[in-house]
């Protein structure tokens, strides 16, 4: 009978293949699950503020944020709602953007106007985070959509960027 028997000095070798795909594979998860976590938000160069308190969102929450770039264009998770150049002709141009924020506040907790009143409305703020460029008037649009009935948003934040701090020594 021959049986084998295993040398102590022999070298073994390990297949790193499997190990390597692991890994490609949890680099493309957290690839997806950073880019998730940034589909709210559009590359905008924000206002800079003298005095800011820094965001922090319950990471629960489902925070409506509406990005308006330079070109007024009205954008929510890369979707163009309102696009100046192409809806300004139509009989009702804000229809997605009115949509879109009566549906976030129907989603909002509700509290009621005052104590004892039993008109509700929306507890949660809407982010507006609009480039330093943006005219005034599409942002006074959204702060009008925000009053209307069937949306009354009453919180209402906007997004500014601090300035850099310059330490020379």
């Amino acid at each position: 009978m021959n049986i084998s028997s295993s040398d102590p000095e022999t070298e073994m070798e390990m297949d790193m293949t499997p190990m390597i795909d692991v890994v490609f594979l949890l680099i493309i998860f957290f690839m997806i699950i950073t880019d998730m976590s940034q589909k709210d938000l559009e590359e905008l160069e924000l206002p800079i503020a003298a005095k800011a308190t820094e965001d922090k969102p319950d990471p629960d929450e489902n925070r409506p944020i509406l990005n308006i770039p330079h070109t007024g264009v009205i954008i929510v998770r890369r979707e163009p709602l309102y696009n100046p150049e192409l809806d300004d002709g139509k009989p009702e141009p804000y229809a997605e953007v009115k949509r879109y924020l009566s549906t976030a506040a129907e989603m909002m907790p509700q509290e009621p106007l005052a104590e004892g009143s039993s008109v509700m409305l929306p507890d949660d703020p809407l982010l507006v985070r609009a480039d330093e460029s943006t005219l005034f008037k599409h942002i006074q649009k959204v702060l009008e959509l925000c009053g209307q009935e069937g949306i009354q948003i009453w919180k209402v934040q906007l997004a500014v960027s601090v300035p850099e701090d310059d330490d020379e020594d």
